[in-house]
Order: C-alpha cells, then sequence, then structure tokens
C-alpha cells in the first residue's frame, strides 16, 4: 500500500504502544503516539522508553507526534489501540483502561477510520463490548474495526515486531484487507489472516494459557521430585534426550501475561456454561510457587526469624524493567512474614537498586531473577556477602553450577 495513504494513531505507548509507534515512523508513516501521561510523553520526548523497549536514539529519531491531546486523535484514519487489560483482585477480567481508551478513541474519530484492537481480551470485547462504546461516542457507525493482539515479548529483541508473524482480523474483508496491507509495512514476517476477529482474541489468549500450563507441569513435577529427593533438572535433561520432549524448566510464573490471561479465558468459559480445570489447576500451582520457594529457605535455615536473607531481583523477569506482579517480589514478602530480615535488590528498579557491594552479613541469598548484571557475580563474590561458613543460596534459574557451590560451602536449592 501506498504510505502516504495512511495516518496512525497509537493509544497507549507502554512496551507494546510505543515499539509499534516508533516501527510505523521508522517505515516512513506518520504517527501520532498518544497516551494519558503526560509526564510519560515528555519523557518519551527526550529518548527516555520507561519499558526500556526502544533505545533513546530511535525515539529521538522516528519523528512520532507525541501527545496527551485526545483531539489530535482525529488527525488519524487508522488507530490502534494499546492498552493493558489486568485483572482484579478476584481475578476477573478488569476491561476498565480499554473501555476508557475506547471512549477517548470515540469521541475523536475521523469518519472513515479503521479502528484495531491489540489488548489482550477474552472473544467477543472487540465486537461485544468496545464496538458498541466506539458508535455510542462517535455518534456514527462510518468507520471499521479490526483486531491484531500483540505478540511482544518484552527484553526479547530476537523476537521483536518485524520478526514474529502478525495476526490480523477485521469485521468484513475489506477490513482485513487493510489491516493487514498496514502490518505488512512494518511486519516483515508477514501476517496470518484469522478467520474472524472472536478467532484472533481467542488464538492471542491461549498462547499464553498454553505457555502457563507448560510451566505449571515441569512446577507440579519439581514439587513431586522435591518430596522424592531427585534431581528434577537432571531428571529434565535424561528426559530431553528425545527428540519430541518440549523443554520447560520450573519457576517463578509472574508479569502481566502470563500469569493474567488464563483468567480471561476462564470467564468467557464460564460465561458460556463450562467451567475450566486444566487451566485453573494449573494457575494454582503456578501462583503457589512462591510460597513454596520460601518454604523452601525456611526449611533450609531451621529458623527464619532474625536470619537475614538477600533476595536479588524484583522484577517480574530478567532484563526489564518492569516489577508488575512479580512473584518474586512475593518470595520476599513470604521471608518477610516468617520474621527473617530480607533486603530486596532490583538493578532495574530505582527503588532496590542500592550498592549491592555493599551488602553483606547474610545468612542466605535467593537469586530469583536473572539479569545480566548477577550472571557476572562469581560463586566467591556471592559467599564474601554471607556471615556463616553454611549459607543457603536459591539458584531459581541455576545461574551457577551445583557442585561448584556446594564446594565453597554453600547450601544450594533450586527447584
Amino acid at each position: 500500500m501506498n504510505k502516504d495513504e495512511v495516518k496512525i494513531a497509537v493509544v497507549g505507548l507502554g512496551y507494546v504502544g510505543l515499539p509499534l509507534a516508533v516501527a510505523f515512523a521508522e517505515a516512513g508513516v506518520a504517527v501520532i503516539g498518544f497516551d494519558i501521561d503526560q509526564k510519560k510523553i515528555d519523557s518519551i520526548k527526550i529518548g527516555n522508553d520507561p519499558s526500556g523497549e526502544v533505545l533513546p536514539e530511535r525515539l529521538t529519531k522516528s519523528g512520532i507526534d507525541l501527545t496527551a491531546d485526545p483531539k489530535k486523535i482525529n488527525e488519524a484514519n487508522f488507530i490502534i489501540i494499546a492498552v493493558p487489560t489486568p485483572i482484579t483482585e478476584d481475578k476477573k477480567p478488569d476491561l476498565s483502561i480499554v473501555e476508557d481508551a475506547t471512549k477517548t478513541v470515540g469521541e475523536n474519530l475521523s469518519p472513515g477510520s479503521v479502528v484495531v484492537f491489540e489488548s489482550t481480551v477474552y472473544p467477543g470485547v472487540t465486537e461485544d463490548v468496545c464496538l458498541p462504546i466506539l458508535k455510542k461516542v462517535a455518534g456514527h457507525d462510518e468507520f471499521t474495526i479490526g483486531y491484531s493482539p500483540e505478540r511482544i515479548n518484552p527484553g526479547d529483541s530476537e523476537h521483536g515486531l518485524a520478526q514474529v508473524i502478525k495476526i490480523v482480523s477485521g469485521q468484513d474483508e475489506a477490513t482485513l484487507d487493510r489491516v493487514a496491507e498496514v502490518y505488512e509495512l512494518v511486519c516483515k514476517a508477514g501476517v496470518h489472516r484469522a478467520q474472524s476477529i472472536k478467532v484472533a482474541e481467542a488464538s492471542k489468549v491461549i498462547e499464553n494459557v498454553q505457555r502457563d500450563l507448560n510451566i505449571a507441569l515441569v512446577n507440579e513435577l519439581s514439587l513431586i521430585f522435591d518430596k522424592l529427593d531427585i534431581d528434577t533438572a537432571a531428571v529434565l535433561e535424561a528426559a530431553g534426550t528425545k527428540w519430541n520432549f518440549h523443554h520447560y524448566h520450573p519457576g517463578l510464573v509472574g508479569g502481566h501475561c502470563i500469569g493474567i490471561d488464563p483468567y480471561y479465558l476462564v470467564h468467557a468459559a464460564k460465561e458460556a456454561g463450562y467451567d475450566p480445570q486444566v487451566i485453573l489447576s494449573g494457575r494454582e500451582i503456578n501462583d503457589g510457587m512462591a510460597k513454596h520457594v520460601a518454604q523452601m529457605m525456611v526449611d533450609a535455615l531451621g529458623d527464619a526469624k532474625d536470619k537475614r536473607v538477600l533476595v536479588m531481583g524484583q522484577t517480574f523477569k530478567e532484563n526489564v524493567p518492569d516489577p508488575r506482579n512479580s512473584k518474586a517480589k512475593e518470595v520476599a514478602q513470604a521471608l518477610t512474614d516468617t520474621g527473617a530480615e530480607v533486603v530486596a535488590h532490583d538493578p532495574f528498579i530505582d527503588q532496590y537498586n542500592q550498592e549491592l557491594a555493599g551488602l553483606k552479613d547474610f545468612d542466605a541469598i535467593a537469586l530469583l531473577v536473572a539479569h545480566d548484571d548477577y550472571k557476572k557475580i562469581t560463586l566467591e563474590q556471592l559467599k564474601s556477602k554471607t556471615r556463616v561458613d553454611s549459607p543457603i543460596l536459591f539458584d531459581l534459574r541455576r545461574v551457577h553450577d551445583k557442585d561448584e557451590a556446594e564446594k565453597l560451602g554453600f547450601t544450594y536449592l533450586s527447584l
């Protein structure tokens, strides 16, 4: 398509929306980047991406028209909504943010526009929730809608927007063609035209359901093998010699996707009269792993009261500055609740980014998030931070060799 025919407005400049806006701008498309947070807009304007996904030089050279003024959306004819879809405290879908974004777009929607949603939702939200809002607020129906789920993996530069096939959908064939043509400008891996908007919505949510369940399986295996006094890593290594064995490792499942999205599908299933079992069982296992990790450390310490514990990592995954739904934070809190004196550290979170060299005199160390900065720290350096002959080292991602750690006197733990 002719790039000059489209002017894009990206609504929501988080870890999904901002890289998307930059990619379109670099492809020569006129882009408006809108976010309700003026401080975020000001930060992006000087080259600072709060999510850490886009390098400063790319931001400053992108030429995006950055704004917190919703009226600017009216200048676009292709609007992409990329805002968070969290869950409530009782683990129900919270559509308030995407509904508010939809209202904002509707209030500033030019006739003839296409509105595409990227936010993860359960099947039916785009057509049954968002479309009526757009029609009501806009006061006209001279627009069409589509859905193209985000597939961003935070911190993963090898599988960015250009390298991953983009699922696209539209309310009719003409809209589908339009959506596909626009995304093909930046998605070099190509697009997959979904059969319908609901198919596209469902495809996104099951991507994360599948990963959640795969991790839940190995987490449950680690719980079993712990009871049987068998090394889980050794079992997985042996089983992995078969060509069709899928490689997953036990761990903490947090963040704003994998631990959240299954509840969207659960909601849709229950609304349709089906009570999911496997999905919820997997969620229960993964949600319980933080307390299990903490209990393993308490058991090894004997009595955690007044014991000093260094918890390394507070983000939900390595090398990203995002602490949302961080299970490492839950481990720290669970240890604190047992009476331990917990010191949390994380180089990506200002609150926890104290000078690591000055942190000493610990009885236990929990290396929970495998940041690159942490991988550079030797076992000897870790040992120098302890005050007992046989300190605990809980190495969640097995950054260090167990035998080498035990030679230095560590009591080595992992899942």
